[in-house]
This record gives C-alpha cells, sequence and structure tokens, in this order.
C-alpha cells in the first residue's frame, strides 16, 4: 500500500530512540516507540500531504487498520491524524472505522484522541444516528468505549444533549474504574463551562465517586 510506506519510510528516518525511551516510560510501558514527538509527526503528515496528496477516503479502512497493526505508537497516532485531515470526506460508516480504532490498542492516549477529533465530531455531524450508537458503547462491558460514550460530547458546549450527558453518567457512576471515573468529572467540567448550575445541582443531587465529582466541580466557583 502506498501510503502505508510513504507514512512507514517518513517516520523512521525521524526516529529518536533517545526520545522513544522516555515515550515508552510516560505510557507505562504499555507500547513500542519511535521517538517522533507530536509536533514533529504533525510536520512530517504536513510535508506528506503537501507532495503526495491524502489517501482517499475509501483507502482508509485499510490504511488505518495497517498502521495500527504495527507494534510503534506513532502510527496509531498517524492513522487518526489522516483520518481528521479528511473529515469533510467522512461517510456514515466511518463511525464502526473510528470503533475499531477505539477497542484495539486502547489506551487514553489514542481513545481521547479518537473521540475528541473522530468519533465526537462524527457523531455531531451524524446526529440523529448518534444516540443508537452511544447507547450501545455506554452499555457495553467495554471501558473504553463507555469512556467514550460518556465524553464524546465534551467539545459541543451550548450544543451539549444534558439529558443524554446525565443518563450516561448515571449509568456507569457505580464504576470502580479509574478512567470512568475520571471521564465522569472531565465530562461534567467541560459541561460546566457552559452550564455550571446545572452541573452543580446535578454533582449534588446524584452520588458519584469522590475523584468523579472532584473533577466535576474543580472550576465551578
Amino acid at each position: 500500500m502506498r501510503y502505508l510506506n510513504l507514512i512507514t519510510d517518513a517516520y523512521l528516518v525521524a526516529a529518536n530512540p533517545a526520545n522513544a525511551v522516555a515515550m515508552k516510560a510516560y505510557m507505562r510501558d504499555q507500547f513500542e516507540y519511535l521517538g517522533i514527538t507530536a509536533p514533529e509527526r504533525r510536520l512530517i503528515n504536513k510535508g506528506l500531504k503537501a507532495e503526495y496528496g491524502l489517501p482517499a477516503i475509501g483507502e482508509m479502512p485499510t490504511l488505518v487498520k495497517a498502521l495500527w497493526k504495527k507494534p510503534e505508537r506513532e502510527y496509531q497516532y498517524a492513522a487518526i491524524d489522516f483520518m481528521q485531515l479528511l473529515n469533510k470526506e467522512w461517510r456514515a460508516e466511518d463511525i464502526h472505522l473510528f470503533e475499531y480504532m477505539i477497542v484495539h490498542k486502547s489506551w487514553w492516549d489514542s481513545v481521547d484522541a479518537i473521540v475528541s477529533c473522530l468519533a465526537g465530531p462524527w457523531l455531531k455531524k451524524f446526529h440523529e444516528a448518534s444516540p443508537a450508537i452511544t447507547n450501545q458503547w455506554v452499555s457495553s462491558e467495554n471501558m473504553w468505549l463507555q469512556r467514550a460514550a460518556i465524553i464524546h460530547q465534551n467539545a459541543y458546549k451550548q450544543h451539549t444533549n444534558e439529558q443524554l450527558l446525565y443518563h450516561y453518567v448515571k449509568q456507569c457512576a457505580h464504576s470502580k474504574e479509574f478512567f470512568i471515573q475520571k471521564a465522569i468529572g472531565w465530562a461534567l467540567r467541560e459541561y460546566a463551562k457552559t452550564n455550571p448550575n446545572s452541573v452543580r445541582k446535578f454533582v449534588d443531587g446524584h452520588t458519584l465517586a469522590p475523584l468523579s465529582r472532584r473533577e466535576a466541580l474543580r472550576r465551578i466557583v
């Protein structure tokens, strides 16, 4: 696959073993790294786009899954980057690819980027289909899909579906998982920037994990 080779070759040239050690340690040894920083990666991607254009949207499922199979984490970041660059061409079926990305090689770095850059904007664009999808996610046994459902509206501001947000929080409030408790607090804190009184009332009226409550109210005076 041409674009896979282009990305691989460019990233290998930019690899920095010293950076890789620190990056792997920061991610608690979850993944291998080439040692390419985010600004460096984006600069490489910009160069590839300028010289070769972007991959066709129809090629992306194959390209994304090929990048996802590579051991070094930067290749998964590249998949997210290039899919985001094609956002004007997203199709209804692309949510299945985003879900694949969420549930494979899952960790907070990839999941949060997928939700903020891909799934969240897609769910807003295809809003009529959104509740059915996020309802499945929050009801699944996959912690990362649950986290995605909780935080997918983080950037929606005044367009947040408050009822849906609170429903997902209540559905997951019993969870002992750190990443779920943190997601609940994060989602509520983001919505509090738009409607602090509503969030305060909700938090005071429901039993939440101490971490979730603390995170939710952190910026409410």
